[in-house]
């Protein structure tokens, strides 16, 4: 067993009760991670346990640290997905980039797609890794999964990684408004505040990467468009990065006319759930029926998620498993 300690300098003028609270909570992942022992007395960190992890969690834990002191910080869930990758990573990758494929600091700032109000958004999983990968090397991409697998956050960070990059000159959202149980034209208000609550979980990814006052000036001048599919239909969307959300919900008409839609110069990606089909029975879903035709175009990429890839709360991974075992002895009675 090896014992090390750690003295953080926290600095006589600095309020250390949040950077606290997070590195207590990080030492819970880096024990359950690693299995080593930990505490924290004053400005220092203990570390207890077999050489090797002890050493490793050292020097995630100084890196940690920097990374705070920068203002950034780290989610449980981004400190267990940087422990397992840099657990992995070979150390030959040196020789290819220069750069440690064992730093932290590395491993978040060579890879977020966008960095925004001091928080990372990066992948998570080996299929998110690959659908970043896809998004950049293709103009469509198909992001198909059960819900919590990031599949439209992702999305929306390259978006807007692609437009602070110059790549493109707007951003544009669309979501197709569903019925779901209620007819739009009994709710109230107009049409604007009819489609919005359709609309809002695109606010809220936006709003997640974005200070809300640039977020509301970008709308306002119309370089960043939230709007249901329907708007879409008769314009050619040129210079731009579209997202699709929710792309089980649009019917075979729909999904065509939108597809059309790519201009020059421009990116789509095209969200959804198989699973959550809220369109009538006779109605057959366009992105089912997409995901057929265009299979075995070589310039469009489709990527498949599971709930492997589930970034929301533990409890949904395994809700989300219960459902597909519950459906498919289901199916096996009929």
């Amino acid at each position: 067993m090896h014992t090390v300690n750690i003295e953080l300098d926290f600095g006589a003028e600095k309020d250390n009760s949040s950077l606290y609270g997070r590195l207590d909570r990080t030492l819970k992942v880096i024990e359950e991670t690693l299995g080593i022992e930990t505490s924290i007395r004053g400005s220092k960190v203990f570390l207890n346990g077999p050489e090797d992890a002890v050493r490793k969690a050292e020097k995630f834990i100084q890196e940690y640290y920097s990374i705070n002191s920068d203002g950034y910080t780290l989610s449980p869930e981004d400190v267990k997905f940087a422990l397992k990758t840099i657990g992995e990573a070979s150390p030959e990758l040196d020789l290819k980039t220069g750069a440690d494929p064992a730093s932290l600091k590395n491993l978040f700032l060579s890879n977020v797609p966008v960095s925004s109000k001091n928080k990372f958004i990066v992948p998570r999983s080996e299929t998110q890794k690959k659908y970043i990968d896809e998004i950049r090397a293709h103009d469509m991409v198909f992001g198909i999964g059960p819900a919590g697998t990031g599949k439209t956050y992702l999305a929306m960070a390259m978006a807007i990684n692609a437009l602070l990059k110059k790549e493109v000159s707007r951003i544009v959202l669309a979501r197709p408004a569903v019925e779901a149980g209620e007819k739009l034209g009994f709710l109230p208000g107009d049409i604007s505040e009819k489609v919005n609550p359709y609309l809002r979980p695109l606010y809220d990814a936006l709003f997640d990467m974005m200070q809300q006052e640039k977020a509301y000036h970008l709308i306002e001048t119309g370089v960043i468009e939230i709007a249901p599919l329907a708007f879409m239909r008769g314009r050619t969307l040129n210079d731009s990065f579209i997202i699709l959300d929710e792309a089980q919900n649009t019917t075979s008409e729909q999904m065509k006319m939108y597809l059309t839609r790519l201009g020059f110069n421009s990116k789509t990606v095209i969200t959804g759930d198989i699973t959550q089909i809220d369109l009538p029975g006779d109605k057959i879903s366009g992105l089912i029926e997409a995901e057929r035709i265009l299979k075995g175009i070589k310039d469009i990429s489709i990527v498949y998620f599971s709930e492997k890839d589930v970034v929301r709360h533990t409890l949904v991974q395994k809700i989300i498993k219960a459902y597909d075992k519950y459906g498919k002895s289901r199916d096996n009675k009929r």
